[in-house]
């Protein structure tokens, strides 16, 4: 049985646990207050940051690593395409999830109305939600032109960028930030994706204080 370490309400753990889902991985999920900074969880990642996956007698971190170690180890169903232009597209936009997409939106909406609180390291700065809300309307524009011309995000196949998207993305609508009105095709996407049974275990996330809304679980928004 793999166990990953993980916070329910982190995009780089759901990531890892879309991935495994797809694979139709078995996996233990243990949630773990990264920020106590729990000596065991340090001697495991001394980073101190989740997600944190114990697999084949290994200890792995970075979500991305972690996820790419699944694809190659569990090729079926890829989540990597054939050819190294196609496979470069869907880490570019990884990347631009994980990086770009979180720096401007998820740290500035997710990490200020929900970590603040439940880690007590202050109260949300207007600034930098302002900032989110402003942010997110540019992505989800790109993510519109994207669809257009593409089934996925990165192609004709969904990949392993649809995923860190659908991530970030769910985090957010858990917290009522997105506004699936702006693109019809980000919103077909994210129906599509979120219809998967991959989706199913972050559908049914709670965390205490943050009640889910009405639409989070419902398929059909």
């Amino acid at each position: 049985m793999h166990q990953l370490y993980h916070v329910p309400l982190s995009p780089f753990c759901r990531k890892v646990r879309l991935v495994l889902a797809e694979k139709k991985i078995e996996v233990e999920l243990i949630e773990e207050r990264y920020w106590e900074k729990r000596k065991d969880f340090t001697l495991l990642n001394p980073a101190g940051a989740v997600p944190v996956l114990k697999a084949d007698g290994l200890v792995m971190s970075e979500s991305t690593a972690i996820c790419e170690y699944i694809e190659e180890v569990h090729p079926e169903p890829p989540l990597m395409p054939k050819t190294a232009a196609e496979r470069a597209e869907v880490r570019r936009l990884t990347c631009w999830f994980d990086d770009k997409f979180h720096r401007e939106v998820t740290a500035n909406l997710l990490y200020e109305r929900v970590n603040k609180k439940i880690t007590q390291s202050g109260y949300p700065d207007s600034k930098n939600v302002k900032a989110g809300a402003r942010n997110i309307k540019y992505h989800l524009d790109y993510m519109g032109y994207l669809l257009e011309q593409r089934r996925w995000l990165a192609g004709n196949r969904m990949s392993m960028a649809d995923f860190a998207a659908a991530a970030h993305l769910s985090c957010l609508d858990y917290i009522r930030d997105v506004d699936w009105n702006r693109n019809a095709a980000v919103k077909s996407w994210y129906a599509t994706i979120k219809s998967r049974p991959a989706f199913r275990s972050l559908l049914a996330d709670n965390v205490p204080g943050f009640p889910q809304p009405p639409h989070y679980a419902d398929l059909d928004f």
